[in-house]
């Protein structure tokens, strides 16, 4: 586990089919892997699977795998966290309900265009996870 800056977040990479599942996120209007804040007594492998049931409804086929850490900037104050990124499969799909955060979601095959802005470190995330 990174030890120069907290591990903040966890990503989760489903696949189904030779497609990811990508978020729409309302308040940064950008496409996502789904994900989000690691909460107190949470390891990061469960804030990754709620997070992706939290945000899409989705739930992968058994456990999903550690890929590793991702060291990111952010701005403005250049503050140094890392996030912890999964993956995992999904062979059957569940019904999905907008919330105030998300607003639709799509199983991309990385090389179609997606409707509006599509975040550049979540595509090269979700990349590493094939």
């Amino acid at each position: 586990m990174p030890k120069d800056a907290p591990l903040s977040a966890a990503l989760a990479a489903l696949w189904r089919a030779g497609r990811v599942l990508m978020v729409f996120d309302r308040y940064r209007q950008s496409w996502e892997l789904p994900g989000g804040r690691i909460e107190n007594g949470e390891s990061p492998r469960q804030a990754a699977v709620r997070e992706l049931l939290e945000e899409s409804g989705q739930h992968p086929d058994g456990q999903v795998r550690f890929i590793g850490y991702a060291r990111f900037v952010l701005a403005p104050d250049q503050r140094v966290e890392y996030l912890a990124l999964y993956a995992g499969t999904c062979a059957d799909t569940r019904a999905f309900v907008p919330t105030e955060e998300i607003s639709d979601i799509h199983w991309w095959d990385l090389l179609e265009p997606l409707p509006g802005y599509v975040q550049p470190l979540d595509t090269y995330l979700a990349t590493l996870t094939r």
